[in-house]
């Protein structure tokens, strides 16, 4: 079990724990038809507010590019900041881990860097891969950030990427490891997933609605959310998670949801809760018709006749890949603490055909227990459990 200590988040909707409880619980989405001006494509998108201003500070400039300013941009929040060196002063910088999510790391920097190299056949002198594309970048540049010195990993399984990183977490502090981490993950818009997802006929030209009848695919977000987590009481804890790889197929999940069943009932069982006992459950709900109805047949199979509240709140952040696991877990974890259950956003008509039961509107509810989903490309599927004062 671990408790959560503190957490710090950047998103679509604005920066900050409050600011994306209060879109999610009022409906508000941060998503906007697509405006950037380095992709034309015919789709919404949700960029964080702020991002293209950033400015690393001195000692870490050459880590810039478009990943590190988001995670930058989360890592100034102060409280987080004094948690972090509180936790560092009581351990020790060795003894607190840095695990991290990401599908793409700072892919961006190459993308631009190869567009100069195309044209002029040269790669840009200040281009540093290793600092930026790499895949560990995020988690050393990180760690320099807030001055830690422990293990470092960095988990890239697409979609549940930093779902997983709470459970790799409790496996090294249960081993010795470590004694805290931060984990959390970061994704950010670029041109290799927006046009990859549009390839795929994934990418909705209209805003996204999880679970709608007329849902037409995903809108894709960006966002930075880390959290301290220890093996100590807190208000909120994660009390169970199970992961399962089914390696289904490539980009389209079993459409009865068989990994997602599995990776759900390993959660339960981790925690020690039957499934009666989860009050809402934050669905993977990307708005694609594949993945909603294999989810709804996977809630269906584990939750049974009587159902379980369920929504998505990708429709206020999008979808943000790497990043959706961190960002669904704050979103969970604030339902608990604020007991209170969000609704399933940009939902105009539900589609019927699916045996779920959609949160229309915010409601208070006794939330005990609840459970997020990120259900990843190739079958790579997380479920985590969140607990109140446990």
């Amino acid at each position: 079990m671990l408790g959560i200590s503190a957490t710090t988040v950047v998103h679509p909707a604005g920066h900050g724990v409050t600011a994306l409880w209060e879109a999610v619980a009022q409906g508000r989405s941060g998503l906007r038809p697509n405006d950037l001006d380095w992709c034309d494509l015919p789709c919404w998108t949700g960029a964080a507010p702020g991002v293209d201003d950033a400015s690393l500070a001195a000692h870490v400039g050459a880590w810039d590019c478009r990943n590190h300013r988001l995670a930058w941009l989360a890592l100034q929040d102060s409280a987080f900041a004094r948690a972090v060196a509180t936790a560092r002063t009581r351990h020790g910088a060795h003894r607190i881990g840095v695990i991290l999510g990401t599908s793409t790391s700072g892919i961006r920097s190459t993308e631009v860097a190869y567009a100069q190299r195309h044209a002029n056949g040269q790669w840009p002198a200040a281009f540093d891969y290793r600092r930026t594309h790499a895949v560990d970048a995020l988690c050393r540049f990180s760690a320099e950030t807030l001055g830690l010195q422990g293990p470092m990993a960095t988990v890239s399984t697409a979609c549940s990427s930093s779902a997983k990183v709470f459970l790799l977490a409790q496996r090294w502090i249960a081993a010795g490891v470590i004694d805290a981490a931060v984990v959390g993950g970061v994704d950010s818009l670029c041109l290799s997933t927006l046009h990859g997802f549009h390839a795929l006929q994934l990418l909705s030209p209209e805003i996204c609605r999880p679970f709608d009848a007329g849902r037409k695919g995903i809108s894709i977000g960006e966002a930075a959310g880390f959290m301290l987590v220890e093996a100590t009481p807190a208000a909120v804890s994660v009390s169970g998670g199970g992961e399962s790889s089914d390696a289904w197929h490539m980009s389209t999940p079993h459409p009865e949801g068989l990994g997602a069943q599995d990776a759900m009932r390993a959660a339960l069982a981790e925690a020690g809760l039957q499934a009666g006992d989860i009050g809402w459950v934050n669905a993977h709900g990307t708005a694609t018709p594949a993945n909603d109805r294999s989810e709804a047949a996977a809630l269906a199979a584990v939750f049974g006749a009587a159902g379980v509240p369920v929504s998505s709140t990708k429709g206020i952040t999008g979808h943000t890949l790497g990043a959706a696991g961190i960002v669904e877990a704050i979103i969970t974890a604030a339902a608990v603490e604020r007991q209170t259950l969000p609704p399933s956003a940009n939902l105009d008509t539900p589609d019927v055909s699916l045996p779920v039961d959609l949160v229309r509107t915010a409601r208070p509810a006794a939330l005990r227990h609840a459970m997020s989903n990120n259900f990843g490309f190739g079958g790579s599927n997380c479920s985590l459990i969140f607990s109140a004062g446990a």
